[in-house]
């Protein structure tokens, strides 16, 4: 099994709530709060993991699935092209009821540097995009007039994944095993709109973590990452970051994805 030793940005101190701000904030605050520091951690090959892996356990697979997007940096094509191939994606994947796709990032760490609109680069700190509070709050923003019946019933949120361009050989999405996460090592992060206050887990170092990544990923596999799971039998959050892989060669071209969001309803039974 193929593993490599890097560095994953940990929050320094778990007793701090950190604040960050998504628009330029007033005179005088920092943009964000919390310091962050590397600790070593080896990121093992989760290929030879797959028959064992379940967005149950550990909160991630990896799956095959060809598109027809011609091209992922066209919003109107992502939106009525592929979601609505991811929305078939995750319900045969996991046996949902409803899936309801609402959004997509795009990272290009070239494209952002030289200022694309709607383009990010890969976010390097150990991160969970949902807490236990914002994961059911998603619901009320995004399908208000059924959140009060959804919300009864097991649901939960899970991104896909996948490369634009492969292979993946610069700045390789690592995973970290959602039963290694202890709650303590989860830290409120708090995210400060124009219009209201948004909520995501940083994550405190615990040399219990296990981490691992798909290496080499091409443009035709997904992996389905498990943000939040109402169920407290499950997991239910994986944390996650970009890392520098020390594998990668000196010419890697810069690491294309795309990430699309979903909230995920299941039958009553499960």
């Amino acid at each position: 099994m193929e593993s490599v030793n890097a560095a994953l940005n940990y929050l320094e101190n778990p007793n701090q709530r950190p604040v960050s701000y998504t628009y330029r904030p007033p005179e005088g605050v920092p943009a964000s709060s919390g310091q962050f520091s590397k600790f070593p951690v080896t990121i093992h090959d989760g290929r030879p993991l797959l028959a064992k892996l379940s967005l149950d356990k550990q909160g991630v697979i990896l799956a095959p699935q060809e598109s027809k997007v011609v091209n992922f940096y066209d919003s109107d094509e992502v939106r009525r092209v592929y979601y609505p191939e991811v929305e078939r994606l995750v319900k045969a994947l996991t046996g949902a009821a409803k899936v309801h796709v609402f959004d997509h990032n795009l990272r290009n760490k070239a494209m952002s540097k030289a200022g694309a609109a709607g383009i990010q680069e890969p976010v390097k700190v150990a991160h969970n995009d949902y807490t236990a509070k914002s994961g059911p709050q998603r619901v009320r923003d995004l399908l208000p007039d059924e959140a009060d019946e959804l919300l009864k019933h097991r649901f939960a949120v899970i991104n896909v994944w996948r490369p634009i361009r492969g292979p993946v050989e610069e700045n390789p999405l690592a995973v970290c095993d959602a039963q290694t996460i202890a709650p303590r090592d989860l830290v409120t992060n708090d995210l400060i709109y124009r219009d209201r206050v948004g909520e995501v887990y940083v994550l405190a170092y615990n040399p219990e973590h296990r981490w691992f990544y798909f290496p080499h990923m091409q443009k035709n596999e997904v992996m389905l990452l498990k943000c939040f799971d109402s169920d407290e039998h499950r997991a239910r959050f994986t944390a996650h970051s970009s890392f520098d892989d020390p594998n990668s060669p000196p010419n890697a071209a810069a690491r294309e994805s795309i990430e699309v969001r979903t909230l995920v309803f299941f039958p009553p039974a499960t």
